[in-house]
C-alpha cells in the first residue's frame, strides 16, 4: 500500500481531484465534516444521511456509486459525536474505512478527513492512526501455506487530504508512520513464524539482515563469548536445546558520539517447553510467541533506522530455547548469574528473568540513559491486566517516576497502552532461598509483581523499567497471531527522546 500527503485550498479543491473514492467524514448528529461539505454541491451525501442509511455512528460506512466532483465513488465514514469524538470513535472510523477500501475494485483513494477530530488529539495523531490501520488491514500471515487467496481488489494507493499549511509536517509525520507500520510488520511476521523456522540463529540472521540494509552496528556472541562472559543464568536455560544459543547486540547510532545511549532488552525465547517444569500440552503451540520481545526489538530498530531517527539506540537480544533433556537445568539447580548473584532454579518455566538478568548486567558497559527490557514474562500479568494494556514496572523514585509517565505517555499517543505495576521491598522477601542469594520464582501471589522484581536486582547500575507483554503480545482463538506490541509505544518513545 502507498501513501501520499497532498495539501488542498480554497483555489484547489478535494471536489477537482480525480479518484476512485474519495473518503469523508460524518457526524451522528447528521452533519457532514467540512470535507463533506465541499463535495455536496447536488446535494447527495445530504440526502443520504436524511434516508437514515448511514447514522453517523463511529464505525459504520455508505459507500455511493454516484459520483462527487471528480471521484467515481464516495466513502462516507462514521466519526461519532460532533466536537466529542474519542480515541476510540477515531479508531473504530479508522478500521471500518480500512475494511471498507479492502473490498473496492478502484485502484487509488482520497481520504479528505479532519485528522483532529478526536479530542485531545492533534491532527499528527489522527494522519498516524489512519496509516496504522490501513497497513494494519493488509498484513498478510498465511506466507506459508501452499495456495494463498491473492485477492485482485481493495485500494492500493491512498492519498491523505491536508492544509497546505499542514503539508510539511504531515509529511514527517507519514514517513514515521510508515516505518512505524514496517516495523510492526516485521515483528509480527517474526512471532508468526514457527520454531522450526524461527530459532535462535534465524533471530541472529534477521537482526544481520537489518544492520547490512540499514548501515547498522551488530555483534552476534556465540556460547564459548557466553562463557567467557560467565553468563551461566543464561546459560542454563539452553542447556537442554540442540538449537546454539545466541546473544544479539545491535546498534543504531544516530546522535552525537558521547550522548548516552536508550538500551532495549528482548526476551528471545524461540520455544519455551517449559523444561523440565514441562508446561501442560494444551496451548503449548503458542509457547512459539515467547520470543515477541525480542521482535519487538528488532521491529523497533527496523521503524527508527528507516526513519534515521537522531538518537543512540542499542538492542540486546539474548535468544535460546528452553527444552527438556538429559543436559537441562532441573528444579533445585543452582546457577551463578553474570553479575556474581546466585539463583536457585525452582521451576525451570520461569526462564525469561533467567536469560534477561545476565542480559541487564551486560548492558551495564553502555553506561545508558535508561533501559528498558520487554518479555513475555508472566501469565500472572495477564491475569492482572488481561490483554489490553501491557505492565509496566520501573522502581518509585523522583528518575523512574518519570520514565514511567514517559513510556505511558508514549503508549497512551500510539494506541498501545500500559499500566504501571508496583515494585516495593516487601515482594522481595517472597525471593529469598535458603540455599542460594535469590530464588527464580517467588510462588503464585503477585507473580507479575515478583517476576519483575527478581529483574530489578540486576538493574541498580542504571534506570530500568520492565514491560510485561505477555497479554499483549500475541491473539488467540479465530483472531490468532501476533499483535506487534508493544513496537509502536516504544517507537513513539523513542522518538519523543530524540526531539522529534
Amino acid at each position: 500500500m502507498d501513501f501520499s500527503i497532498k495539501a488542498f485550498s480554497t483555489k484547489n479543491g478535494i471536489s477537482q481531484h480525480k479518484t476512485g473514492c474519495v473518503v469523508v467524514g460524518v457526524y451522528d448528529n447528521g452533519k457532514l465534516s467540512a470535507e463533506a461539505k465541499a463535495l455536496d454541491d447536488k446535494g447527495a451525501l445530504t440526502a443520504a444521511m436524511k434516508s437514515g442509511d448511514i447514522t453517523g455512528k463511529s464505525g459504520s460506512t455508505l459507500l455511493l456509486h454516484s459520483s462527487a466532483g471528480s471521484a467515481r465513488r464516495v466513502l462516507l465514514a462514521g466519526l461519532g459525536a460532533e466536537g466529542g469524538a474519542t480515541d476510540r470513535n477515531f479508531i473504530a472510523a479508522a478500521q471500518a474505512i480500512a475494511r471498507a477500501l479492502s473490498t473496492l475494485g478502484c485502484a487509488d483513494a482520497l481520504l479528505a478527513l479532519p485528522l483532529d477530530a478526536a479530542g485531545g488529539r492533534d491532527a499528527n495523531w489522527g494522519l498516524r492512526t489512519l496509516v496504522t490501520s490501513l497497513r494494519e488491514s493488509v498484513f498478510r500471515s498465511d506466507a506459508l501455506k501452499s495456495k494463498r487467496d491473492e485477492s485482485k481488489s481493495g485500494v492500493k494507493k491512498i492519498t491523505i487530504a491536508v492544509a497546505e499549511a499542514r503539508q510539511a509536517d504531515a509529511k514527517r509525520v507519514l514517513t514515521q508512520s510508515v516505518a512505524l507500520a514496517n516495523g510492526t510488520d516485521l515483528a509480527k511476521t517474526l512471532g508468526n513464524l514457527p520454531p522450526n523456522i524461527c530459532t535462535p540463529t534465524y533471530l541472529a540472521t534477521t537482526a544481520k539482515q537489518l544492520a547490512k540494509e540499514f548501515k547498522l552496528s551488530i555483534d552476534v556472541l556465540d556460547r564459548k563469548q557466553l562463557e567467557a562472559l560467565k553468563m551461566g543464568s543464561f546459560l542454563s536455560v539452553t542447556n537442554g536445546s540442540e538449537q546454539p544459543p545466541k546473544f544479539i547486540v545491535l546498534k543504531h547510532l544516530g546522535g552525537k558520539a558521547k550522548d548516552a545511549p536508550v538500551v532495549l532488552v528482548g526476551k528471545g525465547i524461540t520455544f519455551d517447553t517449559g523444561g523440565i517444569s514441562l508446561k501442560p500440552g494444551a496451548g503449548m503451540d503458542e509457547m512459539k510467541y515467547d520470543m515477541c520481545g525480542a521482535a519487538s526489538v528488532l521491529g523497533t530498530f527496523r521503524a527508527i533506522a528507516e526513519m534515521q531517527l537522531k538518537l543512540n539506540v542499542i538492542g540486546v537480544i539474548p535468544a535460546c530455547e528452553n527444552m527438556p533433556s538429559g543436559r537441562a537445568s532441573r528444579p533445585g539447580d543452582i546457577v551463578t548469574s553474570m553479575s556474581g548473584q546466585t539463583i536457585e532454579i525452582l521451576n525451570t518455566d520461569a526462564e525469561g528473568r533467567l536469560v534477561l538478568c545476565d542480559a541487564l548486567t551486560y548492558v551495564e558497559r553502555f553506561k545508558p540513559a535508561a533501559v528498558i527490557d520487554i518479555a513475555t514474562l508472566t501469565g500472572a500479568c495477564v491475569t492482572a491486566l488481561g490483554h489490553h494494556n501491557s505492565g509496566l514496572f520501573t522502581r518509585h523514585d523522583d528518575a523512574h517516576d518519570a520514565l514511567a509517565i514517559e513510556l505511558l505517555s508514549a503508549g497512551k499517543a500510539a494506541n498501545d497502552t500500559a499500566w504501571r505495576m508496583p515494585i516495593e521491598e516487601s515482594y522481595q522477601e517472597q525471593l529469598k532461598s535458603n540455599f542460594a542469594d535469590i530464588a527464580n520464582i517467588g510462588g503464585p501471589p503477585g507473580g507479575s509483581i515478583t517476576a519483575a522484581c527478581f529483574l530489578e536486582r540486576f538493574t541498580r547500575k542504571y534506570a530500568w523499567a520492565h514491560l510485561d507483554i505477555a497479554g499483549t503480545a500475541w491473539k488467540s482463538g479465530v483472531a490468532k497471531g501476533s499483535t506487534g506490541r508493544p513496537v509502536p509505544l516504544l517507537t513513539n518513545f523513542l522518538i519523543g527522546r530524540a526531539g522529534k
